[in-house]
């Protein structure tokens, strides 16, 4: 998650924050940054993504618009929520700011505890967003991190499941990017349709970024859930090809010298790490152990599973056992 930075109040007028707001960031004791000039509170936002900025509309005017309107134009600094703030319900102000980009209009129509309740909701929405995978809206590497260390501090046994596409690289040189997109998508429902069907909420998917995915599953359901995964794979995947490779069953692509070869179609790669046998300090250790697990199961022919079945040594071993 993001850490926590002061709330920027933007009013050229230089007025006081509102009470609901001075009230809200209170109980999370957050700083509040009063900041007149519209290219102060710009050059703020790119240098240090703030928690919150909000708007006074009623003395920003055009300026705050117009500011609101850059903050949301910008990818990098459109994820900071941003909430527009004034002393008078009107229909035609209240639209403005929506179509100016702004992720909440305040109004007197709503008593000082929804006020508040809608800056929570708003925040909220902003850190659920930033957590998830745009083009798959699973849990990003944030979320999977902290679905580690929820398991490591419960003291369960867990697997964690790194999941890679083979050969993803190649279809996207024969076919397209929007083709690309399309396989990552249906890996992104086969991966969590099979571990939201077999074990509801004790099974996690995640979505590092790419062709990447981890899965966070019991130990007991290793077998049935990775076999399921590849089952389903195999079978929808030939179905992303024309059908002339389809039937071939290969194509033939350039490798980086610019020599022709056989390409076969994509297969899935799954590498797996428990803590059945090994002892977690932090969740970047089992990170590296399940990269290390999904590199070894790339070595083997097709779709494969492999789960690390090593052992830390017992306190008074000399070495790691097999």
């Amino acid at each position: 998650m993001r850490s926590r930075q002061a709330i920027l109040f933007f009013s050229p007028a230089g007025r006081s924050v509102p009470d609901f707001v001075t009230t809200w960031v209170n109980g999370k004791g957050l700083p509040v940054d009063i900041v007149p000039q519209a290219a102060v509170v710009e050059q703020r936002v790119l240098r240090a993504l703030p928690t919150l900025v909000v708007i006074d509309a009623d003395s920003a005017g055009a300026q705050g618009l117009e500011l609101c309107a850059r903050l949301k134009g910008d990818p990098y600094t459109a994820i900071v929520p941003l909430a527009a703030v004034t002393n008078r319900h009107a229909t035609d102000i209240v639209r403005r700011w929506f179509a100016a980009g702004a992720d909440e209009v305040i109004t007197p129509l709503f008593e000082p505890g929804e006020q508040a309740g809608r800056l929570d909701a708003l925040v909220t929405r902003a850190e659920r967003d930033v957590a998830v995978n745009p083009s798959t809206r699973l849990p990003g590497t944030t979320e999977i991190e902290r679905e580690i260390r929820r398991r490591m501090e419960l003291g369960v046994l867990f697997a964690v499941v790194y999941a890679y596409l083979d050969h993803f690289k190649e279809f996207n040189d024969r076919y397209s990017y929007y083709d690309g997109d399309r396989v990552i998508y249906l890996l992104s429902r086969i991966l969590h349709d099979v571990v939201k069907g077999m074990l509801e909420k004790r099974g996690f998917v995640g979505h590092i970024g790419g062709d990447d995915f981890i899965l966070v599953v019991p130990v007991e359901s290793i077998g049935e859930v990775c076999s399921e995964v590849l089952e389903v794979f195999d079978a929808l995947i030939p179905y992303q090809y024309n059908e002339q490779d389809r039937r071939a069953g290969y194509y033939f692509g350039k490798d980086r010298r610019g020599q022709l070869h056989r390409v076969p179609l994509m297969t899935l790669s799954i590498g797996v790490v428990t803590n059945q046998h090994r002892r977690f300090a932090h969740p970047a250790q089992v990170s590296e152990l399940a990269t290390e697990m999904k590199s070894y199961a790339k070595t083997q022919a097709g779709s494969v599973f492999v789960v690390d079945r090593r052992h830390d040594p017992e306190p008074g071993e000399p070495g790691r056992g097999d």
